[in-house]
């Protein structure tokens, strides 16, 4: 199991209390990663989790590199669970996730996630594509996801009820096989934030590996704590979402990928949005359209 860490000293403790009943009875060793925060988190975790190992990078790579990190760093396993410090196992399940990973086909396992409420979050995707974005800004993001799959998010509550295969899920809470993880991995460094659970699950969708959604295996995402506004994330999201496109389609197709953003972006941004303000400025930037794949992070 690998969490990674910033500045999450405040989530560290309910983090470790979930552990033993939401893995009951499941063997594992505890790897956090801490991507060089500055408020005792590492320390935290060490003096409540003895056995854990806990690995400085440093620096402050990203989500990927951190999990690569903890990854690399881990003994023998058979599966790696990988969490954000904000995440609280209910009861059972990596259980429930285990039990799934252990079929044919399957290669990447994630569960139900409620909200700190105990509502259901909207964690299912399919895979982006421009089509998608054109009916996410025709018809809202909400309706387009409830009808077949217009939609990148999964917005039919009936999905988040039965166990099914998707294209990918958000990336707090995943558990990957020793076997889809060797194939696939590591994770792309290069997205920083979003986009890197997207770009596994897709590539482990095309190396025969299934991502399932199991409703029975629920765990709690608080969705909070960064210190980066939400503009910025908003920007940072958009455009490697554009990259990743970019990765998978190529230029020309990803040239109108970008055209689409663009436009839905300022739809949103003539009703007064900032983040949508930011994300048009974000993807003026033709260096994406072009393909340049330097750190925009």
């Amino acid at each position: 199991m690998v969490v990674v860490l910033y500045n999450s000293a405040p989530l560290v403790a309910d983090l470790v209390a979930s552990l033993p009943d939401g893995l009951a009875g499941v063997e594992y060793e505890l790897v956090g990663v801490d991507n060089d925060s500055s408020d005792g988190g590492a320390e935290l975790l060490e003096a409540l989790a003895p056995d854990a190992t806990v690995v400085r990078t440093g620096r402050n790579g990203g989500y990927a590199a951190g999990i690569n990190a903890g990854v690399a760093a881990a003994g023998e396993h058979s599966a790696v669970l990988v969490l954000n410090s904000d995440v609280r196992l209910e009861p059972g399940c990596v259980p429930e996730m285990l039990s799934r990973l252990r079929s044919k086909g399957v290669g990447i396992a994630v569960p139900r996630l409620l909200d700190a409420q105990g509502q259901v979050i909207e964690s299912i995707r399919r895979e982006p594509k421009a089509i998608r974005v054109l009916c996410d800004a025709l018809l809202s993001a909400r309706l387009a996801g409830r009808l077949l799959s217009l939609g990148e998010v999964v917005t039919d509550r009936r999905a988040y009820e039965r166990e099914h295969q998707v294209d990918w899920a958000e990336g707090s809470t995943q558990l990957i096989s020793a076997e889809c993880w060797a194939k696939c991995g590591p994770w792309d460094e290069s997205f920083f934030l979003y986009c890197e659970e997207t770009d596994f699950d897709l590539r482990a969708r095309d190396a025969g590996f299934a991502t399932v959604f199991v409703p029975s295996a629920r765990a709690v995402h608080l969705e909070g704590g960064s210190s980066t506004s939400v503009d910025a994330l908003w920007v940072l999201q958009v455009r490697n979402r554009v990259k990743l496109h970019r990765r998978r389609h190529g230029a020309a197709a990803t040239a109108v990928f970008w055209l689409l953003t663009l436009l839905r972006e300022a739809s949103r941004a003539s009703l007064g949005r900032t983040k949508n303000r930011a994300a048009v400025r974000g993807l003026l930037d033709w260096h994406l359209v072009r393909g340049h794949e330097g750190s925009s992070q």
